[in-house]
């Protein structure tokens, strides 16, 4: 059995480990790397590390971008296989790699009217709203806790990791050649004691182990505080009149907000302001939350046997007309707007920031994870200057950070569940979907605790099992 680590390795973007064994080439996860532009650009465009004819299935821990994203393209250039994931995951998928297809057909479209007019080469679009769909017909769903066969000797099963709706960890068990092989895949996890989703389950004892570790080093404000801060943070606003513009990633985060305001204005904690959540995904997505009431947990649950919708409340608006989204720039404050997508890299939230970063009244309002190099890493390190769509702005708005909203475990958390696995069992834990400097620091933490084997794989590394 061979794992080559093809994405995410190193890095907190593009997750994609090809696994060999029996005979049969697979792919956990398939995502779009997200990063500088050129560098993504190129390696979202060619699979150098294999021939995507060749794979001959993909299983998906959920449905997030960086995950599911390049999952066209991987059909585009000859992939025919099955893509097995929950059901929810698939159900998100469907409008997310449409929406990822045409937004990417847009954002394209908007850079090519001036690069035309500069004499420049025009662009093309990585993938197209056709090579989704056809990406989309591939999909099988698959219960949490349920045992798939889905080759000959390689037994598949979910389990719930509790980061967003549908999102799945992978337990396999393998039969090469009469040895049995246990293999775990983290996808990415969860935090406990969150609202709306259950907490992340724990997947049986392996002997190798894929696990996230983007918050290796980093520990999360306390969850229970978050609500408190949003009333600060609205409070500012009322009294400046302002906007406070919140990128957050339309699956999972836009919900998890939606979901606390409507708790803090319910219980009078605030005045309402208008909240505009302006995304077509988040709408759609917010949707598919609405059909899989089973992913959630028992808090959420009851609140939906009180309220009938904790999606959706008075002031709250859903914008997915294009033309209702520019609007939105004539609209005085105090407001909100919460827009995709969560790391700045594409979208209307671009839009959103263009007409609103220099004016110092208003708020930035970050609530999520931005690898290196995208523009919503550069606004929460507070460059002077930011370039969006090519122009450059002064980043004159206030910048707050809020990372109790954070649906990756942090150090503790990763340590916590980690450290329920049978160590003397488990013969190497790789680390990936992290910055360098968080592996190390999880690494350490792990290795204190009793972990003898833990590897951090750079991209392109073969490892042999």
């Amino acid at each position: 059995m061979k794992i080559k680590f093809v994405g995410a390795a190193k890095s907190v973007t593009g997750s994609m480990h090809l696994i060999e064994t029996n005979g049969k080439k697979f792919l956990l996860d398939c995502g779009l790397y997200q990063g500088k532009r050129k560098e993504a650009f190129e390696l979202n465009r060619n699979f150098d590390e294999f021939d995507p004819a060749e794979i001959d299935f993909v299983i998906l821990s959920h449905a997030h971008i960086d995950h599911s994203g390049n999952l066209p393209t991987l059909v585009r250039n000859g992939f025919k296989g099955n893509i097995y994931c929950t059901f929810a995951t698939r159900d998100l998928a469907q409008v997310m790699l449409r929406d990822s297809a045409h937004i990417q057909e847009k954002d394209v479209e908007f850079v090519n009217k001036k690069r035309k007019k500069h004499g420049k080469n025009l662009f093309e679009p990585l993938y197209t709203d056709e090579d989704a769909h056809k990406a989309l017909k591939l999909f099988v769903g698959v219960n949490y806790n349920h045992e798939f066969p889905v080759a000959e000797g390689i037994v598949l099963t979910f389990f719930d990791a509790g980061h967003i709706l549908g999102s799945a960890s992978v337990f396999l068990q393998i039969n090469e050649n009469g040895r049995i092989i246990h293999f775990g895949f983290t996808g990415d996890l969860g935090r406990p004691n969150l609202p709306i989703l259950k907490d992340p389950v724990k997947i049986p004892d392996v002997e190798y182990l894929i696990s996230e570790s983007t918050y290796g080093g980093r520990f999360h404000d306390n969850p229970i505080d978050t609500e408190k801060r949003l009333v600060e943070i609205i409070k500012k606003a009322i009294e400046r009149r302002a906007k406070i513009i919140v990128p957050a990633f339309s699956v999972g985060r836009t919900q998890e907000i939606v979901f606390a305001l409507n708790s803090i204005f319910d219980e009078g904690k605030v005045e309402r302001i208008p909240i505009y959540v302006d995304s077509p995904l988040s709408v759609n997505a917010t949707e598919v939350f609405r059909l899989h009431p089973e992913c959630f947990d028992n808090d959420t649950a009851q609140f939906l046997i009180k309220h009938q919708d904790p999606f959706g409340f008075y002031k709250l608006t859903y914008i997915s007309d294009v033309e209702d989204s520019k609007r939105l720039n004539e609209v005085k404050g105090p407001l909100m707007i919460i827009s995709s997508s969560g790391m700045c890299e594409a979208g209307r939230i671009l839009h959103h920031l263009r007409n609103n970063i220099e004016d110092p009244n208003n708020i930035i309002l970050i609530v999520g994870y931005s690898a290196e190099h995208t523009l919503g890493r550069r606004i929460v390190e507070r460059d002077e200057f930011v370039k969006i769509f090519g122009e450059e702005f002064k980043l004159n708005a206030e910048v707050i950070v809020m990372n109790s909203f954070s649906a990756h475990a942090d150090s503790n958390e990763l340590v916590d569940y980690l450290n329920k696995f049978d160590k003397s069992r488990m013969q190497n834990l790789f680390l990936v979907h992290g910055d360098f400097d968080q592996q190390e620091k999880l690494k350490n933490r792990l290795t204190e605790i009793g972990f003898n084997k833990i590897t951090i794989p750079e991209r392109g590394d073969e490892v042999e099992i």
